[in-house]
């Protein structure tokens, strides 16, 4: 018995650190924050499409968002609470995704350098989700403090002037880069996770790479009917904040 507990005290190691499950819990909430934005991001693609619909179909929306078919009339500070909630995920999301940044000059010559040589599919894919989030850390925020300052300007008109006359680079290019980010993060949340194992990794890629192609043109079409329908707004400014008729 003695010999037996002599044997066993060896094999394990005297001043082992203690294990920590923090870094698995700052993934699983990090990949939960993920999937989140993302959902988030295929809903408002949703709902902003409605304009391909009618301007109508668009300002039910837009009513919908304020609360007016609960409350009977509109809130439009619901709005800026749903851009303060979504900005607080973002900036959640980018801390726990900054953990595995490289954190210095050298760190992203040996990546680089690492990616290079191995020519290593998923690597390069995450070499582009990390370029993707980068972007977005700068330009998501600006569209969302306008949906947080102007939340009684997301009408079919409010929103086609703004499309119009400011803000289509920023929508087209934010388009561009939001769907490749998240198509890169559903990708790597599948494969991290063991979803849909009997999916080989090359038709996962895709899929993935299919659905993010359609949404980019979809949501294209979208901002041309915005701009559009700005550009018809361009002569008659009394218009571009009215409400549209609802028709019951």
């Amino acid at each position: 018995m003695s010999a037996g507990r002599h044997s066993q005290a060896q094999l394990e190691p005297r001043n082992a650190p203690a294990v920590s499950y923090w870094p698995a819990r700052l993934d699983l909430l990090q990949g939960a924050s993920g999937l989140l934005l993302v959902l988030f991001m295929w809903a408002h693609m949703t709902f902003v499409s409605s304009i391909l619909v009618s301007e109508e179909a668009m300002y039910r929306v837009s009513l919908m968002f304020e609360g007016y078919y609960v409350f009977g009339s509109s809130h439009p500070w619901l709005v800026s609470v749903v851009a303060l909630a979504i900005t607080a995920l973002l900036m959640l999301h980018a801390v726990l995704a900054m953990r595995k940044f490289p954190q210095n000059a050298r760190q992203y010559a040996d990546f680089l350098a690492h990616r290079r040589r191995m020519h290593h599919t998923d690597t390069t894919l995450w070499w582009w989700q990390l370029v993707t989030g980068f972007l977005l850390f700068f330009m998501a925020p600006a569209h969302l403090y306008t949906m947080f300052s102007q939340a009684d300007q997301i009408g079919p008109y409010a929103s086609s002037w703004r499309v119009y006359s400011t803000q289509w680079p920023l929508y087209l290019v934010l388009l561009v880069v939001v769907e490749i980010h998240a198509a890169l993060g559903l990708y790597r949340l599948i494969v991290k996770w063991g979803w849909l194992r009997s999916v080989s990794r090359k038709y996962l890629r895709m899929i993935i790479g299919g659905l993010a192609v359609y949404l980019v043109l979809h949501g294209v079409s979208t901002l041309l009917a915005y701009y559009k329908l700005g550009e018809t707004l361009r002569d008659t400014p009394g218009l571009r904040y009215q409400p549209v008729e609802v028709h019951p």
